[in-house]
């Protein structure tokens, strides 16, 4: 297993979305134990998530809270951020990490799906950053990580709605980057190689039913074919990655799209 990063962020609050499942939770438990407070967000089985809010606060030594916001309706992403506010104080990191996929031919494509599709994957994400915002910049210091993906860069068949989303999703951190830049606000976003999460497990079964092939075979030939490291991505190396950029040490790093991707960009 890969080791994950240290990077002390004692006195900071973390509010991860899309943190009760898969990479998510990784995240948030990256961040709970380099100290920071963690605020976690999902849908979910109640009781997992009750473990998991207990673990969290074990980790990091201070209570965990959860929000169960409905991010299909992109407002409530403003809305989540005011609602941990209001119950932890302040939130100085503010990582969007909540997706969500469907993949169907552009004519297939129904719309209630781009919709969605286009509101938690991009449209949260701005209306988070816009009701962090101030505090972030009253306090002169405020980090900012957005999940973007490899298809950040490029298009794939089947995922119009998913590839938009993670193109503006750069679009988006880079201008918040040249905003933020004067004020000790900086944003960055990781573009994650594949990464066997829940998301991609679901994507590889439907791949390997639709041609008639093992799971194995799959993987192998229709997903790990593209990165040169012929593996997954450890959700830990993700959560490294934006350990690091939270730090201080990265304060002069802002409007990066970073790949974690095995070599795919290369």
């Amino acid at each position: 297993m890969t080791a994950e990063l240290n990077v002390p962020l004692v006195g900071h609050t973390a509010l991860i979305t899309g943190s009760t499942t898969g990479m998510g939770q990784d995240i948030a438990r990256a961040f709970a134990r380099s100290g920071a407070r963690t605020a976690i967000h999902g849908l979910g089985d109640e009781d997992s998530i009750a473990e998991l809010v207990n673990e969290l606060s074990q980790l990091s030594g201070q209570e965990c809270f959860h929000f169960a916001h409905d991010l299909s309706d992109a407002r409530q992403g403003g809305a989540l951020v005011e609602a941990a506010s209001a119950k932890i104080g302040y939130i100085d990191i503010l990582i969007n990490n909540a997706g969500v996929q469907f993949v169907s031919g552009i004519e297939d494509f129904p719309a209630e799906q781009w919709d969605r599709l286009l509101a938690v994957n991009l449209g949260a994400a701005f209306h988070a950053i816009k009701a962090v915002w101030p505090s972030m910049k009253s306090n002169g210091w405020g980090r900012i990580v957005n999940t973007a993906s490899t298809l950040a860069f490029s298009g794939e068949f089947g995922k119009t709605a998913y590839v938009a989303a993670k193109h503006g999703m750069l679009g988006l951190t880079r201008t918040v980057a040249l905003e933020g830049a004067e004020l000790g606000i900086t944003c960055n976003a990781i573009c994650p190689g594949w990464v066997y999460t829940p998301l991609a497990a679901a994507q590889v079964k439907a791949k390997a039913a639709a041609l008639g092939l093992s799971l194995e075979q799959t993987t192998k030939e229709h997903f790990l074919s593209e990165m040169p490291t012929k593996r997954f991505v450890e959700p830990a190396e993700i959560a490294s990655a934006m350990l690091f950029l939270c730090s201080d040490s990265a304060r002069s790093i802002t409007g990066v799209a970073l790949p974690v991707d095995g070599g795919i960009s290369a």
